[in-house]
């Protein structure tokens, strides 16, 4: 994997200030990633510094896999899902 291109992906994460939230879609634009995928590779890898739990899928849902654990840390930084989904007209971060 490129490593510039991996290091703008965690400056771009990083940069997601709490209460907001982007989308794996949105990351991969700004960094000029070819996929959305490729950020979520990189989360998972390397992300564990990051404010991983404010990147979400195009719909505003977390991977199955975190729902929980994405949910309770959003909710501490005041994002409020309905249901298991987040509201991104409300909490989508215009970075």
């Amino acid at each position: 994997m490129d490593e510039a291109l991996h290091e703008r992906v965690r400056e771009i994460v990083a940069a997601i200030p709490p209460g907001t939230v982007a989308t794996y879609g949105d990351v991969a634009a700004a960094a000029g990633a070819r996929t959305p995928r490729l950020v979520g590779r990189i989360l998972a890898e390397d992300g564990a510094d990051l404010p991983w739990h404010r990147v979400l899928r195009a719909n505003g849902t977390p991977a199955p896999h975190l729902v929980h654990r994405q949910l309770e840390l959003l909710r501490a930084e005041g994002v409020l899902a309905d249901g298991q989904r987040i509201d991104l007209r409300r909490y989508h971060w215009q970075g």
